[in-house]
């Protein structure tokens, strides 16, 4: 019996580890640049009203993200956080919504 109880207790256990973790962040974005070996730095725009004016202006940053799709500049794409892989690089491509018109 004390079995069995252990045995629930390892399978509770378990279960808590499989549930899946927090919700990774996604952002939607353009390459501005791909002159790094695996990396492309993407341009990530959005839009936030002026505490005071009450006007949107317009807010730009640059992430720097794992690149195993070719993404080229010009691109569109989404990236995904993820693990450090690098000392700026926390960010992955995962997938490429629009290829750049050449």
């Amino acid at each position: 019996m004390a079995t069995n109880k252990k045995e629930e207790e390892i399978v509770s256990a378990n279960a808590e580890a499989a549930k899946p973790g927090r919700k990774r962040i996604e952002k939607v974005g353009v390459v501005a640049s791909d002159k790094m070996t695996k990396t492309v730095t993407v341009r990530v725009d959005r839009q936030v009203k002026h505490p005071v004016y009450r006007k949107y202006v317009k807010k730009r940053k640059k992430f720097m993200a794992h690149n195993d799709l070719e993404a080229k500049v010009g691109d569109r794409v989404r990236i995904v956080e993820t693990r450090p892989m690098s000392a700026r690089k926390r960010w992955r491509v995962a997938e490429i919504l629009q290829r750049a018109e050449s």
